[in-house]
């Protein structure tokens, strides 16, 4: 399939570079560079267990990708967002292009594995490539489709790193020992974690360097590999700068959609590979009626008993509701529920987040409250206990 680019005319929804999205200061500093984003999104969701592949599932009623999409739009600096997608899924990636009215995006075909993914992507961008309507980049940005909540600072560190070093990529502390097995299936040894560091997304690289790396890549690597900084360092000799990633950089392992009555066997599954934290969004009610569902398998699954596990409750609550303050003495049961729950080794606390906002407000509010889940989930702090926080 030739890429070129897709989206609808009209107003833009995600909207243009306003003032405190693609601020003036980042912009400037990336002026001079030429930069393009690659998204593999050619996954079948087999790891996570779902039918959807995990970048179409409906996050708000909205695909993941789409929000993911959003955010490198709004960066002004990334000039081609070319998007990797496997056959099947091609006309409703379409369909999200032009329903959300999503700017400067090309479809290519994805391979079968992500490398090959990753490489049709940066075809698309070549100039050797004939059919190519792409001007090539002089820095690529290669992010994952499933990670929307990527800030423009971070964007900026591996672009403009990559730029100086060759190749850039963001790192978080490990969070859990990473031991190796012998081949009997006794321990062999085990990393000090202190000196290691988790690889993240987004990675940037210049253009040439990773081109180079994947042309000259074996069917191993392109097979079996995970790690595009490994390449680089590979093939071309480029030893990658390592940026401190931020907290927000994960990704949706795990998603059940729809009422926890029709997910239960999904959860139940969840469950029982040792999941230790859930957010439960109730987007339909103020009501913990999802909440509770979800806390009641929790109860019966025993999973609490040796270690403890963080429940989130999300609640968006229409704060125009001539019922503001009775839903807001419903959304208060949370202490009581909390408190209930506590015995079992389950920490419960609620995120609230109003609405209706425009389009801005909205979306920082979601960015926020993204920071703030994944801040409960790792400090796992009994204080915050029924609390509702508000994002």
């Amino acid at each position: 399939m030739e890429p070129g680019p897709l989206g609808a005319s009209g107003p833009l929804e995600p909207g243009p570079c306003v003032r405190g999205v693609c601020g003036a200061a980042p912009a400037a500093s990336a002026s001079s560079l030429a930069v393009a984003a690659v998204l593999p999104a050619g996954g079948s969701g087999e790891r996570m267990g779902v039918p959807t592949p995990k970048q179409f599932c409906q996050v708000l009623e909205r695909p993941l990708i789409s929000y993911t999409l959003q955010a490198l739009e709004r960066v002004c600096w990334i000039k081609d967002i070319v998007v990797s997608v496997t056959r099947e899924n091609m006309e409703a990636m379409k369909v999200i292009i032009q329903k959300y009215q999503h700017k400067r995006i090309s479809l290519v075909e994805a391979g079968v594995t992500r490398h090959r993914s990753i490489f049709n992507g940066l075809k698309a961008l070549a100039e050797d490539q004939p059919d190519s309507k792409l001007l090539k980049p002089e820095v690529v940005i290669i992010h994952d489709a499933v990670r929307p909540f990527v800030e423009e600072e971070i964007l900026l560190k591996v672009a403009t790193a990559a730029k100086e070093y060759g190749a850039a990529g963001a790192i978080r502390p490990l969070v859990s020992t990473v031991i190796s097995p012998s081949a009997d299936g006794c321990l062999d040894h085990s990393l000090e974690r202190a000196r290691h560091r988790a690889s993240e997304m987004p990675q940037a690289f210049l253009y040439d360097v990773i081109y180079a790396a994947y042309q000259q890549c074996s069917d191993y690597d392109l097979e079996f590999g995970t790690e595009c900084l490994q390449l680089a360092l590979k093939y071309c000799h480029v030893k990658a700068k390592l940026v401190e990633g931020s907290p927000d950089l994960w990704k949706h392992v795990k998603v059940t959609s729809g009422p926890l009555c029709h997910a239960g066997r999904d959860l139940q599954q969840i469950i029982l590979e040792q999941c230790y934290s859930f957010v439960c969004v109730n987007v339909m009610t103020s009501e913990f009626e999802e909440t509770q569902k979800l806390l009641n398998m929790l109860k019966e699954s025993h999973l609490s008993v040796l270690y403890p596990v963080v429940v989130i409750s999300v609640h968006f609550l229409d704060y125009k509701s001539v019922h503001f303050d009775h839903k807001m003495e419903s959304l208060m049961q949370i202490r009581e529920l909390a408190k209930e729950v506590k015995e079992r080794n389950i920490l419960l606390c609620g995120l609230l987040i109003y609405y209706p906002q425009d389009e801005q407000k909205l979306q920082d509010s979601l960015r926020q409250g993204a920071t703030i889940i994944a801040t409960l989930i790792k400090e796992r702090n009994s204080a915050f206990i029924g609390q509702l926080l508000v994002a």
